[in-house]
């Protein structure tokens, strides 16, 4: 009996490290699939009026055919109207940065002087909180007034995400509403909305079950690490 307990013991001292090194081994894991860090305008290229670069798709929500379809429609505008319209999405912003903030920041970053900025459209989309903003120049206004600029934001941008995040038709939607008008052609207006009754759904994430059911792992093994040798303890002792 003596040997056995000997051995008993032994088996939990073994058991102990092992269960420990899984459990590290998942949370590292579910640390790797952490949504990425906030994204900076320092993590954006120079650029300055004239650059023809018109899509900046760091929310990787945008499908290679709609980004060059939204590309090849803001070239267009450049060249038929000399208006430079450039659309930017992130995923996730810096502690106490918002959408507009950003986008003033960024704005400021390419074209610094007035003169730089005078003709620029900027539309910023933050994939997280689905916010948007746009920064317009003063040269611009006459033909995208303010009161249009925040409807394409607010509304043209918006009516598809609030649907079904259905990024590559919310951004091709702004971008065809912002070339009409541009174009001098009279403006078309937000997308109607549609009312649905729906019954708001009480099942979570795909990623919030995952980090779930990780965690529920790692407390099983941690719990088997110790139980399991003290009930075989027990039980044998009842046999001594």
């Amino acid at each position: 009996m003596t040997r056995l307990l000997k051995q008993l013991f032994n088996w939990r001292k073994y058991l102990q490290p092992v269960a420990a090194a899984i459990a590290i081994a998942l949370i590292a894991s579910q640390i790797a699939v952490l949504p990425a860090l906030a994204t900076g305008v320092y993590e954006f290229p120079l650029l300055s009026a004239g650059d023809r670069t018109w899509v900046f798709d760091k929310g990787e929500v945008l499908s290679r055919s709609s980004e060059s379809s939204i590309t090849s429609e803001l070239d267009n505008v450049e060249k038929q109207t000399g208006k430079e319209v450039r659309f930017v999405t992130i995923h996730r912003l810096d502690y106490g940065e918002t959408v507009a903030t950003f986008s003033d920041q960024l704005f400021e970053q390419w074209f610094p002087t007035k003169e730089d900025g005078a003709n620029q459209i900027l539309l910023v989309l933050d994939t997280v909180t689905n916010s948007a903003a746009i920064r317009t120049g003063e040269g611009v206004k006459s033909l995208l007034p303010d009161e249009i600029a925040q409807s394409v934001a607010g509304e043209t941008l918006q009516v598809p995400l609030r649907e079904a995040n259905k990024y590559n038709e919310a951004l091709t939607e702004a971008s065809s509403r912002i070339a009409t008008v541009l174009s001098g052609e009279p403006d078309p207006g937000a997308p109607k909305v549609v009312d649905n009754i729906q019954v708001e759904g009480t099942f979570k994430k795909a990623e919030e079950t995952e980090q779930g059911n990780a965690t529920v792992v790692v407390v099983v093994l941690l719990v088997l690490a110790t139980v399991i040798p003290m009930v075989t303890y027990f039980w044998y002792q009842g046999f001594s």
